[in-house]
């Protein structure tokens, strides 16, 4: 209950917000519908910006006063016991104030756009801000990006739920507001703008870039306005690309998708683990913290998003990573330092895993950059400790963020911008479209999907590059069902199913048993011969004339696994069962009418 000293506040907010509303209502009718969507961009972006403002500062705070207890003690006692806080709390929150249940991941956008016409929940306005703060904020080995674009994306779906838009601007609004919160997130508008489209649209016109033009820059520019220098992630010290080395920088492309691969895979099974576990929630977060906190003691950098460790590694100065470590003696033994970064590298998916498996909220944003700059540092200062080669250490950390984020979400055209926006040029250009798009080339080899979807779209529950796929992905089969025909029973004969064709305008039709039960089918093309005899019609069965159907199409399996028994059969129409039962018809031409209304709904202008 609020206290009674606060109500007066709350009621001023919730007055002038109607009266906001009002306002915008009233604008709606003054302004053309794209005008309107113009202007609506502009909010959803400054709504995106907020939250991102609130969500670093946040985390920013809490590290550097993690950090100031560390350098007090002398040892990461604080690191380690943070996060089991932080991920304990964000249990309860989840669990006392959100119904027991939150969205993890970028994936729930893609499901939404796919499945559920744009719409996200209200609660995820705030949930994400809430429980990534705690989770990340508090060391969670984990990153804001994920929470931030969900946030994004349920402003731009929440505005567009209120203000009556359609589906086409209410998918375009929500990807405004994604692409806002990773511009702010960076400060970097052109990565924003392409993250959106590679990852949450699927199909897009020229018109609709616009819109998400205008939230991007919005965001970043609040961004850029509101919070300090040293919170956003951003290098200066890059050196000149060099041809010499292009040999290196494919074979960290190599490595980047090997390491992607690696990365899915072990995220997915210690999920995967946490789904199955029968512990409770509060046990299964400490459990899951516990060991958390293990590894952050032997890897500090493991705390939180990491940025700070990326910069420390970029600006040449990788011994500081080892302050208080139990290595801390040891700055001087390159060798060493090399393995302590490498180790830290391959345990950050059990430290992200850990997190978000637990109970945590964040993403794998954060941690994909954090594990492509430390694989980077490896490389390059592998090849200069063994006298190899000379490489640029700052350069190839920088572009094995690129090469990770590539080969983990699928996103190459995200991936070069981004880095390129950060390092506030474009000197490393074409060591970035070498590691990215070879890294990419790799990982879809062994994981066609991203490995955030993966699990949905597997389903057929999100849009995929296949773009017929994605179409077929919104058709519902029990929307296309044909339940209004006419069947036969196994024990009529022909004089009835002559009244029935002379009655109906099918030609297909279903022969049941007692039980419901499909026996088979009749054609009437199969039947001709036997309508003009008297004699046939009353000495030939029911069963003479039907046959067995070609292909089944089962209640449960998706309308690509529907187009395909058509494909197969070279049929137009096909029985449909559910739980051994015959329930209706499917008719191919009904599903290309739907199919080709669908297209024109599904571009976004």
């Amino acid at each position: 209950m609020i206290p009674k000293k606060v109500n007066p506040f709350f009621r001023f907010l919730s007055k002038n917000f109607k009266r906001l509303e009002r306002f915008i209502f009233l604008l709606k009718t003054f302004l053309t519908p794209r005008q309107f969507i113009y202007f609506s961009c502009v909010l959803v972006g400054i709504s995106s910006a907020l939250a991102v403002i609130i969500l670093k500062a946040f985390a920013h705070s809490v590290y550097q006063f993690s950090q100031y207890l560390d350098g007090f003690l002398h040892l990461p006692y604080s690191n380690s016991i943070l996060p089991i806080i932080g991920i304990v709390l964000t249990v309860f929150v989840v669990h006392k104030f959100l119904d027991g249940s939150i969205q993890k991941g970028t994936s729930h956008i893609m499901y939404a756009v796919a499945k559920n016409g744009g719409v996200l929940p209200k609660k995820q306005l705030y949930s994400q801000i809430i429980t990534s703060s705690l989770t990340v904020g508090l060391g969670g080995s984990a990153g804001l990006e994920s929470p931030i674009t969900v946030t994004g994306a349920a402003f731009g779906s929440n505005y567009a739920q209120n203000y009556r838009l359609s589906y086409k601007d209410r998918t375009l609004l929500l990807a405004c507001g994604v692409a806002a919160g990773i511009a702010a997130a960076f400060n970097a508008p052109i990565a924003g703008v392409l993250f959106a489209i590679e990852v949450v649209l699927a199909e897009i016109s020229i018109t609709a870039f616009i819109p998400i033009m205008i939230s991007a820059a919005t965001g970043a520019l609040i961004s850029t306005i509101v919070l300090d220098e040293d919170i956003l992630i951003s290098f200066k010290s890059v050196q000149n690309f060099d041809y010499h080395n292009i040999h290196f920088y494919v074979i960290l492309g190599l490595l980047s998708g090997l390491l992607s691969i690696y990365y899915a895979r072990y995220f997915r099974k210690i999920e995967h683990y946490f789904a199955k576990s029968k512990m409770g929630n509060y046990k299964k977060a400490l459990f899951g913290a516990g060991i958390l906190a293990v590894l952050i003691f032997l890897f500090p950098t493991l705390f939180g998003e990491g940025y700070a460790s990326i910069k420390t590694i970029a600006d040449n100065t990788p011994e500081k990573i080892l302050d208080n470590t139990l290595l801390n003696g040891f700055k001087d033994n390159k060798w060493l330092l090399l393995a302590f970064v490498g180790a830290t590298m391959m345990v950050k998916v059990f430290a992200t895993g850990l997190t978000l498996g637990s109970g945590g909220n964040g993403g794998n944003f954060a941690p994909s950059l954090f594990v492509g700059s430390y694989l980077g540092f490896v490389l390059a200062y592998f090849v200069n400790l063994t006298g190899l080669s000379k490489l640029p250490v700052t350069n190839f950390t920088l572009v094995g963020m690129a090469g990770i984020l590539s080969g983990l979400f699928h996103a190459p055209l995200t991936a070069i911008f981004l880095i390129a926006e950060i390092t506030s040029g474009y000197e490393l250009m074409v060591p970035l479209m070498i590691v990215s798009s070879v890294s990419y080339a790799i990982s879809k080899r062994f994981e066609p999907f991203s490995f955030d979807i993966k699990h949905l779209a597997d389903k057929g529950e999100v849009f995929t590059d296949n773009k017929d796929k994605n179409i077929l992905t919104t058709l519902e089969l029990s929307k296309l069902l044909q339940t209004d025909y006419e069947s036969v029973s196994i024990a009529d004969d022909l004089n009835e199913l002559v009244e029935k064709i002379q009655k109906s305008e099918q030609y297909v039709f279903p022969v049941l048993n007692e039980n419901e039960a499909l026996e088979g089918l009749i054609y009437l093309d199969n039947v001709r011969k036997y309508i003009f005899s008297p004699f046939k019609i009353k000495y030939t069965s029911i069963q003479e004339v039907m046959q067995q159907p070609k292909e089944i199409v089962f209640y449960d399996e998706t309308m690509e696994t529907v187009m395909e028994k058509f494909d197969s059969s070279g049929l137009t129409v096909l029985p449909v069962l559910k739980n051994g039962k015959f329930i209706g018809l499917i008719n191919k031409q009904f599903v290309l009418v739907k199919y080709r209304k669908k297209l024109k709904e599904m571009i976004i202008e």
